[in-house]
């Protein structure tokens, strides 16, 4: 699956300062990924603040961004449940049509054993009429999806391609890449530790850092792929701290602020988050500055 290396955004869902859907907004974030050279995009993941969207909301996203993408990048369709049979009722209803692949989160707040992760995405495998990438985020779900739960599904199931692994342990991210099969996609979900998962033979990111700056993390990117380590690095080092800055006061929170500075869309969010302080948009704009 080569349309799914390199770097992939998980795209914000701008809002209006009245709180409603900022059409022209998403289509400037759209086209400033595009033009700036991302690989793919995640359409309502978890920047997209999908759960505080309406079933409306989300189609009327859904069909501005494929519109604005007119089949320009590969598109992944972010649904997740903590209800498998209702997940699996989902998908059966789900237009997703324009869609290359779902990225399906491990089931959160009901803590599941590893086996019952594993019945989880079974069901969704056999559900889904596309390609399925895993998400394993256990900060957000209070569950991690082990690695050789990951192997088993990688294993037992054509249609399960990748992971989006976004646990922040390094050791364990190199025991997905060293176990599963060659052509299994494991997709970093941490910004911080993408070039390293990169190096250790994973297939890219999907980011939050290279929404508001897609041209740099794309290159950082590019460069690990080639193996061109030292100069990887370099522009890993010049990102860190506006990795640090983006997720200080949550996301979407600090990449809305981000995108807001560069006038691509403002920095609303809904409730239960709350936007950027001026505090923290002040040393945003101070690290845009120096990037420059």
């Amino acid at each position: 699956m080569t349309q799914f290396l390199g770097t992939g955004v998980a795209l914000a869902t701008p809002f209006t300062r009245e709180n409603e859907i900022d059409e022209n907004a998403l289509r400037r974030l759209v086209q400033f990924q595009i033009k700036n050279g991302v690989d793919y995009i995640v359409v309502m993941g978890t920047t997209a603040e999908s759960p505080t969207l309406t079933k409306v909301e989300k189609e009327l996203v859904k069909t501005i961004i494929k519109k604005e993408n007119n089949g320009k990048l590969p598109l992944i369709y972010g649904i997740g449940s903590n209800n498998t049979s209702q997940l699996v009722k989902d998908l059966a209803k789900e237009n997703l049509d324009g869609f290359d692949a779902i990225l399906s989160v491990s089931p959160f707040y009901n803590k599941p054993t590893q086996e019952g992760i594993y019945q989880h995405f079974a069901a969704v495998s056999k559900a889904s009429p596309l390609p399925v990438i895993l998400y394993n985020v256990p900060g957000r779900t209070s569950s991690n999806m082990l690695p050789l739960t990951v192997n088993r599904l990688a294993n037992d199931f054509d249609n399960i391609i990748g992971i989006k692994e976004a646990s922040g342990d390094m050791v364990q991210a190199m025991q997905m890449i060293r176990d599963t099969p060659a052509d299994f996609l494991v997709i970093s979900g941490d910004d911080m530790i993408t070039l390293p998962m990169i190096l250790a033979g994973g297939a890219g990111v999907i980011s939050v850092m290279a929404q508001g700056f897609p041209s740099e993390f794309t290159r950082m990117v590019n460069l690990g792929l080639q193996r061109e380590n030292d100069e990887a690095y370099k522009i890993q080092f010049q990102l860190m701290n506006g990795m640090d800055l983006i997720f200080k006061e949550g996301n979407p929170s600090g990449i809305k602020s981000v995108l807001e500075l560069k006038k691509i869309i403002n920095g609303s969010v809904r409730l239960p988050l709350v936007e950027a302080t001026p505090e923290l948009k002040s040393a945003l704009s101070i690290f845009i500055n120096q990037l420059k």
